[in-house]
């Protein structure tokens, strides 16, 4: 795994953890409806590009 691979899994990871605190804030306090799902779906997308780099190296 090269430099640039490594430092792309930390930044995702530190992303992943930002979105879940984020997701569980939404849940806990529903102003806007939409919001947990969006927050769902970025988590979704994150994981899956971690997942492809983690795969790849």
């Amino acid at each position: 795994m090269d430099k640039k691979a490594r430092k792309r899994i930390d930044l995702l990871n530190e992303r992943l953890k930002k979105l879940r605190l984020q997701l569980a804030g939404a849940k806990a306090q529903p102003d806007e409806p939409g919001e947990p799902e969006r927050i769902a779906k970025e988590i979704a997308a994150a994981e899956a590009e971690l997942a492809k780099i983690k795969s790849e190296a």
